[in-house]
């Protein structure tokens, strides 16, 4: 499999370097609205210790909401179930920031990974801490998980989020008003504005998504069980409005980032990461998601 799969990778690559639309750049967050569009990069990290990659993966971005796969992991060993109380696992149907549905749904957001979600996850992992210790506990189960202690968070980016992230303040104080935050909401802020500022190359993070594949050949950072209940998550959520869209073109559980990250997921045989910053329609990678199409397509892998 491993030539095929190299040889597959290095054929999407150079296809989606000949694209003529790249998408549309994030550029309501001034720093990643200065990343070029034109760059594409994808890596594959398999079950058996393979790591393949072709095009740009040595090059860092922005993971943006990719982290909520991993903060939601941390909220879950500290909460538990109990988590589910304060936040949904349905489709949204709406957009990554949309207010709407949070009102109507009296301050319980929808899913764990649309902003309002990730935002009452992020508060369960501060937990009464300071969110220098909250950021170290996170920072530390990526690094774990991916076997690199090369990560960081870029302080440009979460300074340029903080400035510009009005939306997410509006969540926070709403989720405030019906009760459904712990922390100060100034507090909760900073420190989801600050992991969603995590930078790694596309390698990085397919060897920090390997703990979701569901084997032993990793260290276990979350029960089996756990990771199954992740990647449903993942598969009906983790693309916002796009996610039914998503499930039907690539078949697979994934997590974007407005970054123009993915990460996918095979279960018991890999963990995929692709970046090109254009985004789609629905604030998804564009040509991400045309190559997990493809991907997936070659190598016959679908949870369905």
């Amino acid at each position: 499999m491993a030539a095929k799969l190299q040889r597959v990778l290095d054929e999407i690559s150079q296809q989606m370097r000949a694209s003529t639309d790249w998408g549309e750049v994030a550029s309501y967050i001034p720093e990643l609205g200065e990343v070029r569009p034109d760059q594409f990069a994808i890596s594959v990290a398999t079950a058996d210790g393979g790591l393949f990659s072709a095009g740009d993966f040595q090059t860092r971005f922005s993971a943006q909401s990719i982290t909520k796969v991993f903060t939601l992991a941390i909220a879950l060993g500290r909460a538990g179930d109990q988590l589910w109380h304060r936040v949904g696992r349905e489709p949204s149907g709406t957009a990554f920031n949309s207010i709407v549905q949070l009102e109507h749904e009296q301050g319980r957001p929808r899913n764990p990974f649309v902003n309002a979600g990730a935002i009452v996850t992020t508060d369960e992992v501060l937990a009464g801490r300071e969110p220098r210790e909250a950021l170290a506990e996170f920072l530390g189960f990526v690094r774990a998980a991916a076997e690199d202690d090369d990560i960081h968070i870029n302080a440009d980016v979460a300074r340029s989020e903080t400035a510009h992230g009005h939306r997410n303040a509006a969540h926070a104080h709403f989720l405030a008003s019906f009760g459904n935050l712990k922390n100060p909401p100034e507090k909760v802020l900073g420190t989801y504005f600050h992991h969603c500022a995590t930078e790694m190359t596309t390698q990085q993070l397919a060897k920090a998504g390997r703990f979701l594949i569901g084997t032993g050949s990793y260290p276990r950072m979350v029960s089996l069980d756990r990771v199954r209940r992740l990647n449903a998550l993942m598969l009906t959520c983790g693309h916002y409005d796009g996610s039914g869209e998503f499930a039907y073109r690539v078949g697979l559980p994934a997590k974007s980032g407005v970054g123009g990250g993915i990460l996918g997921v095979v279960p018991g045989q890999a963990s995929i990461a692709v970046w090109s910053p254009g985004l789609n329609r629905n604030g998804n990678s564009k040509l991400g998601t045309e190559a997990m199409e493809q991907l997936a397509r070659e190598m016959d892998w679908s949870v369905f």
